[in-house]
């Protein structure tokens, strides 16, 4: 990340509206950048760090010299000291929080709190991973679980791997509400077909209903098209205090209201299978943010499996438990459907790495800007979207964290 002239606040702040109280600053989403996605056969990890780092740094017009906080996870002995090191950063706001997929929501609401309060003026967050190369090049194996300690070493013995655990949770919706597989198959259908106008995607082939039951099985009812694609690829995102949104080079999109939540590891700890812990983080960002669903113009949720997305769109309030399939089934995820949902594909067509979390947060505000390109989401009139959400899930629905977002 190369440096330059110093760039300092000015006094003016951001717009007036939903302020936040005396003594807090507000923040906002300053910068956002994908590193090279998909098939990346020649970087390593860090490389890829650096790559969207130094992208999203450009995207915000700042100059490195502001960045006062990090946060990342998943890479590294001391992660995020090893990956600052190799930024070049020296950071006096630090966060390594790491719950899964979730960590992202986790790690962006746990710095906009860290810059309202003033402990830190602008925090970066960053994740890179060469999963699929590091497979096909025989580096490392895929993983079926993520260990046999402590509570696991009750399930994991007994073949119980993460998508087993996914799975389950499927049939369990399915029995409760009738939930059907081409309702869950509509999910991944209307992933692809919104990947369609994403050059970054690493499927962009139309698919059907008939071709995702059609497909292998993995873990039923999952079969291969059920499940998120394997990639390479890494995203930073930038967050600042209000004080630097006038020298920034885009418009700037607020932090509106986040909430975090875990609910359980093992299985037999889980109260409800049909109801994951985004129904307490949607419920806190809401509140926070003082909106409520029928206000947000687009969704970005994470989906390593069909079920996850229609299982959060249930918990986040966007219809009632049980009434996800019915939701789903009718084009509402669509870029041009009633609610737009994963506008890049998601993780199931675009792109997945491993913890996908962070990639919410950029096409979040890529939308929110007008920059997705043909992908670009407009309302009635023509008019971009105002209030977004970012909703991501860690381990088996184990964790969630939910960010609002907003152009005003």
């Amino acid at each position: 990340m190369s440096s330059s002239t110093t760039t300092q606040p000015s006094v003016a702040a951001g717009p007036s509206a939903g302020r936040s109280a005396p003594g807090r600053r507000r923040v906002a989403v300053v910068g956002v950048a994908l590193s090279d996605c998909g098939r990346v056969n020649e970087a390593t990890p860090y490389a890829l760090h650096a790559q969207a780092a130094r992208r999203a740094l450009a995207d915000s017009g700042l100059d490195r010299s502001v960045i006062d906080g990090f946060a990342s996870a998943g890479l590294g002995t001391l992660a995020p000291v090893e990956v600052a090191e190799y930024l070049g950063l020296r950071p006096t706001w630090v966060d390594s929080t790491s719950v899964g997929g979730a960590t992202w929501e986790v790690m962006a609401a746990h710095a906009a709190d860290a810059i309202a309060a003033g402990h830190a003026n602008a925090v970066l967050l960053v994740y890179g991973s060469t999963a699929r190369a590091d497979i096909k090049a025989r580096r490392r194996t895929s993983n079926l679980s993520f260990g046999a300690r402590g509570p696991l070493q009750f399930e994991v013995p007994y073949g119980h791997t993460l998508v087993a655990k996914y799975a389950m949770a499927a049939r369990r919706h399915m029995h409760e509400y009738g939930t059907t597989l081409e309702q869950l198959a509509s999910v991944a259908v209307q992933a692809r077909a919104n990947a369609a106008t994403n050059p970054d995607a690493m499927f962009r082939t139309p698919i059907t209903v008939d071709e995702v039951l059609g497909g292998d099985m993995i873990a039923d009812p999952f079969t291969k098209l059920h499940c998120c694609i394997r990639s390479d690829g890494g995203c930073a995102v930038l967050l600042a205090a209000e004080d630097y949104v006038p020298d920034t080079a885009k418009a700037p999109v607020w932090i509106l209201g986040t909430g975090t939540s875990v609910s359980h590891t093992t299985m037999s700890e889980w109260e409800d299978f049909t109801v994951s812990p985004a129904a307490v983080s949607g419920r806190l960002a809401f509140e926070r943010a003082g909106l409520r669903p029928a206000d947000v113009d687009v969704a970005q949720i994470y989906d390593a499996f069909t079920y996850m997305t229609l299982v959060t769109l249930e918990d986040l309030g966007f219809c009632a438990k049980g009434e996800g399939g019915a939701f789903v089934e009718k084009g509402r995820l669509l870029r041009d459907g009633e609610l737009p949902v994963n506008t890049d594909g998601g993780g199931l067509s675009a792109c997945h790495p491993g913890m996908r979390g962070l990639f919410l947060i950029v096409e979040a505000v890529r939308q929110l800007r007008g920059g997705a390109g043909e992908g670009q989401v407009r309302k009635s009139g023509g008019r971009l979207p105002e209030v977004a959400v970012a909703s991501g899930t860690g381990g088996w629905f184990c964790s969630s964290g939910t960010v609002l977002l907003g152009r005003g």
